[in-house]
């Protein structure tokens, strides 16, 4: 097949492409480079990959109309899988325009993209932070979800909805992966297992908000890329049991579907940084402050409609995931 993935030299759309590449698809790839973190490390990820006729990569702005339906015009796509988008929560009570331009005007123009040119599945990076407020957990795609706590947050819900009125009105496949806390070799700078390592390593204090009492569904990226592409090949279709009475937000009469993408297994943020200290063989000086605005206290993924649709559950351990992670930063920063 021929796929459109955006976000190419970001961390998910990287692996992504490798895997795609791997198995015998074709990639076309575009990401702006912003510098939002380190374009090195992204023009790094790009170097990872081939210079041949499997790969083309453009760098496109999301939000750059004429450019994507440029791209849109000169290949014919069997799948779009849309990763692109201005990450990180925080960064979002700081710079609120960039969600605008990039998660919402970018993911119409993608939309439209593949409403012209009947792209016959379009699957999109949705968010854990779409859960917002929810109390009740382990999440479900079939909570409600209308009570964002930051504007990252509501730019993916948004784009949920953007895709199911795309669904409805025209007839378009679309998937959505709420993905939940993702992290492994390549990851990025922004993360706090990124930062927790960095610091350790140079015998810095790290920050530890809410006084360590969170915990977060750890994914790792093998695992989320194996998700994004059995919920890519698997095309959307509408469900015949969806009641306007008693509706599934998960599911639609139109071909959309929803799905989380987690570990399905929390972990306190204490244990996280035992963990990453186990790895480094040394211990964290912490800085404990209050929770930041924006942020949630826990995350934890119901994943039973992610196996009953591809039969997939992520399996990865922290400990494995972390010592993998650990190892390529050392190579990588030669630390």
């Amino acid at each position: 097949m021929k796929i459109l993935v955006t976000g190419a030299a970001g961390f998910i759309g990287f692996h992504l492409i490798k895997k795609l590449l791997a198995r015998g698809d074709s990639v076309i790839g575009i990401d702006n480079l912003n510098d939002y973190y380190a374009v090195s490390l992204k023009r790094d990820r790009l170097a990872q990959l081939p210079s041949d006729s499997t790969f083309q990569f453009y760098q496109v702005d999301l939000a750059d109309r004429g450019a994507i339906e440029a791209i849109f015009a000169e290949h014919r796509f069997d799948r779009v899988c849309h990763l692109g988008a201005q990450a990180g929560v925080r960064y979002s009570i700081e710079n609120p325009r960039a969600y605008v331009e990039s998660n919402i005007v970018g993911f119409m123009n993608i939309l439209q993209g593949c409403r012209e040119h009947e792209v016959p599945h379009l699957s999109y990076a949705s968010s854990s932070s779409v859960y917002g407020a929810n109390k009740k957990q382990p999440f479900s795609e079939k909570h409600n979800v209308d009570h964002p706590v930051s504007l990252y947050a509501a730019s993916k819900k948004s784009n949920e909805l953007m895709a199911h009125t795309y669904s409805h009105l025209f007839g378009l496949p679309t998937t959505g992966l709420r993905f939940f806390t993702v992290y492994g070799p390549w990851g990025r700078p922004d993360m706090a297992y990124f930062k927790f390592v960095k610091a350790i390593l140079d015998d810095k204090a790290i920050d530890v908000y809410n006084n360590g009492d969170m915990s977060r569904d750890f994914t790792y990226i093998d695992d989320i890329v194996e998700g994004v592409i059995r919920a890519t090949d698997k095309i959307a279709a509408p469900n015949p049991d969806w009641s306007a009475e008693n509706p599934d937000p998960s599911t639609s009469y139109a071909p959309y579907r929803v799905y989380n993408i987690g570990n399905n297994a929390p972990v306190n943020l204490l244990e996280f940084i035992r963990v990453i200290e186990a790895c480094l063989g040394r211990e964290a000086r912490k800085n404990f402050l209050p929770m930041q605005p924006g942020d949630v206290a826990s995350t934890y993924a119901d994943v039973s409609q992610l196996i009953d649709s591809t039969g997939f559950k992520p399996s990865t351990t922290l400990q494995e995931g972390i010592a993998k992670f650990v190892d390529w930063y050392r190579s990588y920063y030669g630390v």
